[in-house]
């Protein structure tokens, strides 16, 4: 079967091994001149941005390149950014590269045109209404992970330096009008980056998935991203270059994402606060406090769970499904608890689990959340004690 398609859900993408060749016809396409490519220092002198920049130079256009971006966005980076496509008389953004670059990118495409600042865009109510939408560049989106989605995404998660809080900031026009995805270019993603996003990819669809509100479509999508993360992350962990499985993963970040307009939960709640001050992976940090939230919604989820495990073809509802999950994370070498990820004691629980209850992804947790909660989830991950 042809893993090649155009798709317009929820935006424009062309999937496809190679097409990261029709770049610059799609910068023409939205009207960029003059892009600025946003990426992570990481990825910057990768030869697939050399690829990158080549196919948008080949078509005629002069492209930048700003790379001072943080694995966990902060503000500082953003402002940087913006003087950057300014300074550069930049007309668009090419966001290039894993959730850091894909979300610093959009977000400075969306503050261009801005006079206000950016926290007064957070996405509480509808303080999105107060940007000028004119003001914002297009944006084109190329993943080169398989973990986010934000490839597909109508936000930006950047961290508040001063509180060390990550904020989304939200506008509908931060919708790449174009998606490139390439499997050719996660084919070199080292092991570990390929299991801490793709577990995060299966945490976005499994939140999603369990978050009560009513939205039928994002569970289907989701119950789908899960199939296709059981399927193909253990071979694209063990062969980085099985390209069938590398795009699978690409569909399964961006299906999380769709997915997750129906809500997150304690998973992200508590990763928040540990990503923000300890500086870890984000898609590792979920893949460990997973089981423990599991176990925590289990009353309000349990149904839930074993008609997923039915459908994924997991024998034992519930338990089963915890078990599977435990024998995944230990497959692709991932912690079971958060010493082992650099939260070697315990003195910030308090502020983490006064953190995570404020968090964005909170509320839409089967089982409400409140400190004393948190702080339990927080010891148990500790701990390793399920």
């Amino acid at each position: 079967m042809s893993l090649t398609a155009n798709w317009s859900y929820p935006t424009a993408v062309r999937f496809g091994e190679g097409r990261i060749s029709e770049l610059g016809e799609a910068c023409k396409s939205c009207g960029m001149e003059r892009p600025l490519l946003v990426t992570d220092p990481g990825i910057a002198p990768l030869p697939i941005t050399e690829r990158a920049l080549d196919a948008v130079r080949s078509s005629g256009l002069e492209v930048g390149v700003f790379s001072d971006v943080d694995a966990n966005p902060v503000a500082s980076n953003v402002e940087a950014g913006l003087k950057v496509f300014r300074d550069g008389g930049h007309d668009g953004v090419i966001a290039f590269g894993g959730g850091s670059g894909l979300d610093v990118g959009k977000v400075i495409a969306f503050m261009k045109g801005q006079t206000r600042p950016m926290w007064d865009f957070e996405d509480i109510g509808d303080w999105w209404t107060r940007a000028n939408p004119d003001g914002i560049a297009p944006i084109i989106a190329v993943p080169t992970t398989a973990g986010t989605g934000s490839e597909v995404g109508r936000a930006g998660v950047i961290t508040n330096e001063e509180t060390h809080t990550k904020k989304i900031i939200f506008h509908p026009k931060m919708m790449p009008e174009v998606v490139i995805c390439d499997a050719e270019l996660t084919a070199d993603l080292p092991p570990v980056i390929t299991a801490g996003t793709g577990m995060d990819a299966f945490a976005h669809c499994l939140e999603a998935y369990c978050a009560p509100a009513y939205h039928p479509m994002s569970a289907g999508i989701a119950v789908e991203g899960m199939r296709l993360v059981k399927e193909n992350l253990p071979r694209a962990y063990k062969d980085g270059h099985d390209l069938e499985a590398r795009a699978h993963m690409l569909s399964a970040a961006a299906m999380g994402a769709t997915a997750f307009q129906k809500g997150l939960g304690a998973i992200h709640s508590l990763s928040h606060p540990v990503g923000s001050l300890y500086h870890t992976h984000h898609g590792m940090t979920n893949a460990v406090f997973m089981p423990y939230v599991l176990k925590f919604n289990r009353l309000a989820i349990e149904d839930r769970i074993e008609r997923l495990s039915a459908w994924l073809g997991i024998s034992g509802g519930f338990n089963g499904f915890l078990d599977y999950v435990l024998a995944l994370r230990e497959e692709l070498g991932i912690a079971h608890n958060i010493k082992d990820i650099g939260v070697t004691d315990g003195e910030r629980f308090q502020l983490m689990s006064e953190m995570a209850v404020v968090d964005p992804t909170a509320g839409s947790n089967p089982v409400p959340l409140d400190v004393p909660s948190c702080h339990k989830l927080y010891e148990q991950a500790h701990a390793g004690s399920l």
